[in-house]
């Protein structure tokens, strides 16, 4: 728009012109085209083309139907009544019925939680593959963060059942669990923290008896996310059993016994959180309730914290998923913002300042979307038999939830900068944003967590860090269309970055975790970024990728001084705000600057 164009526009608005809009009512799967181009990448073209029509419908009731239900449901939590109506002591959980049809679309209209886990769902002849069911994750969560909880437990729940249940438990709890029917559905929990630790599940004190046949618990969980879950998966060591993690057995405690009554667990309180609000945290004592043992279960040795790591792994890497969804919505949010605000006779967008920082909005937001579609296609190709790519999902899943989550809360805060004062009120969406991203950090392991998981487990114990350098190299050296210095330089990265996480893993140097594994992330988010845009631009398709990865190498990991003016990119930001679509050429001279 030019100068006179937009004085006139300026001239014809009204008051409320001024106050920017927000994308309630758009399609977020269509506002999405670095998505849209990925997918080319990442899934076969028959996998992709049933798909397309799903996620475009889903896009559609995430940025319309689903946004409007999970403002509400923020705004109405839930409710624990201590009694039922006639008096008697079986509390109950009264939810706002925002949050029951948002249920309806996540869990009987989509079947995200059993899509993986049984056939047919939205029509698939097979099990959905772990990439696509992410992609629903993915879309879903721009619309609604807190629901994805119990959705994602469901389906990891299952899994478990799958794994480690005995014929018996199989067929009493999954039917339910994998059911579209809200009517006869198992929704599932996961009970872990208890006050004696966080983080620290070696020292849990819920204990389980074996009386009259039947295991029965006793004691109190201190944290327990979808409070009302129909079928809870929890750790308790058996009487008897050894201290510390080889004392602890899994279990899958029922909400309802076969007869239909409640069984011997009492939900005390909910929590008052700071996000996800519309999803019932509580604290819970057992005074006797019946479980049921996942695997062998007695006095001695269990093996009962190995089982549920399969569980932790899998909700930490859809937490990496649901950091993307929430920093596509941010990011989406903000430039809607910057297209449509005026400030001193021109729009923000034009602005030097609020350009670069778009940027460190921009930027994660895409690194994280690379990492999540790659990983998740790992997960399908270890699920094939691949030993490479189940390496690459070891080391890759922590530093996703690592990384992911401590951008997501920089990429809110961001984004609600750039809608200003209107961005702390409640009336619009941006206070939600924030105060659900913060929720990463926490569930599933802290940040510190999941970096010692990378250094002492995934590299010190796994090795897994000799399989990702090899898979970056090979995906360099396969790629045409890299210029041939950044190329060279992203080769001696990758090689710098392992080398230095190696080191800190194998000299027990605690203190870096972190900085090893954030070298990690942006080094393969780079390489990622790097060969997506050159294969994309050789289909003809927008090569900015390529663009992007040089902003990673540029500001996360090459050698700064923080008191010296930066190198004009002032081409490169032009090429990654437009509109238009970049091509090859154009990508690789910006890259190669």
């Amino acid at each position: 728009m030019n100068n006179g164009a937009l004085a006139a526009k300026i001239e014809a608005m009204d008051t409320n012109d001024w106050v920017a809009p927000d994308c309630q009512g758009m399609n977020f799967f269509d506002l999405d085209q670095s998505l849209q181009g990925l997918l080319r990448l990442y899934m076969d073209d028959g996998l992709r083309a049933h798909m397309l029509p799903h996620y475009r419908r889903l896009g559609e009731i995430a940025g319309g139907r689903l946004d409007e239900l999970s403002r509400l449901a923020d705004r109405h939590e839930p409710i624990l009544h201590a009694r039922n109506p006639r008096g008697v002591d079986e509390e109950w959980i009264e939810f706002h019925p925002a949050y029951r049809e948002m249920e309806q679309i996540g869990y009987g209209d989509f079947g995200i939680h059993c899509m993986s886990r049984k056939p047919g769902v939205l029509g698939w002849k097979g099990v959905v593959p772990a990439l696509a069911k992410y992609v629903f994750q993915y879309l879903f969560v721009q619309g609604e963060f807190g629901l994805m909880c119990p959705i994602s437990v469901t389906d990891t729940s299952t899994l478990l059942v799958e794994r480690y249940g005995s014929e018996a438990i199989k067929q009493k709890f999954l039917p339910g669990m994998t059911s579209q029917d809200m009517s006869k559905i198992l929704k599932s929990a996961q009970f872990m923290t208890e006050k004696t630790g966080g983080s620290d599940v070696s020292s849990l004190e819920l204990e389980a008896r074996l009386e009259d046949g039947n295991w029965r618990l006793y004691g109190e969980k201190w944290f327990c996310s979808c409070a009302d879950g129909d079928v809870a998966l929890l750790l308790a060591r058996p009487e008897g059993a050894v201290n510390g993690n080889n004392g602890l057995a899994l279990f899958a405690l029922p909400r309802h016994l076969d007869d239909g009554s409640r069984n011997a667990y009492r939900i005390v309180r909910l929590k008052d959180k700071l996000g996800t609000k519309s999803m019932a945290s509580g604290e819970i004592i057992f005074d006797g309730a019946i479980a049921y043992p996942l695997g062998e279960v007695g006095p001695g040795v269990n093996n009962g914290l190995k089982m549920m790591m399969d569980q932790v792994n899998m909700s930490r890497l859809s937490h990496g998923v649901r950091a993307a969804a929430m920093m596509r919505r941010c990011l989406n949010e903000a430039m809607v913002v910057a297209r449509n605000r005026i400030a001193f006779g021109e729009k923000i967008i034009d602005k030097p300042l609020l350009r670069r920082q778009l940027m460190k909005l921009m930027v994660p937001t895409e690194q994280v979307l690379s990492m999540a579609l790659f990983v998740g296609r790992q997960l399908d190709l270890a699920d094939a038999g691949d030993e490479r790519a189940e390496k690459l999902a070891r080391i890759l899943t922590p530093l996703l939830k690592f990384r992911s989550c401590r951008d997501n809360i920089k990429v809110a805060t961001g984004a609600m900068e750039v809608r200003g004062g209107n961005g702390f009120i409640e009336d619009w969406i941006n206070p939600k944003l924030v105060r659900d991203a913060h929720t990463g950090v926490l569930w599933e392991g802290t940040s510190n967590i999941n970096a010692l998981d990378v250094t002492k487990r995934a590299i010190a114990k796994v090795g897994a860090h000799i399989n990702l350098a090899e898979a970056l190299h090979d995906m360099l050296a396969e790629t045409q269309g890299l210029p041939g210095q950044f190329r060279g330089e992203l080769d001696s990265t990758v090689d710098r970055a392992v080398a230095f996480a190696e080191q800190v893993a194998l000299t027990g140097n605690e203190p870096m975790a972190r900085k090893a594994a954030d070298a990690l992330y942006h080094v393969a988010s780079a390489v990622l970024l790097a060969t997506e845009g050159a294969r994309l631009g050789a289909m003809g398709e927008d090569a900015r990728r390529l663009i992007l990865a040089r902003m990673v190498m540029d500001h996360r990991l090459r050698a700064g001084d923080p008191l010296a003016i930066e190198d004009d990119d002032t081409a490169a930001v032009a090429a990654l705000l437009s509109d238009d679509k970049v091509d090859l050429a154009t990508a690789q001279a910006l890259a190669a600057a």
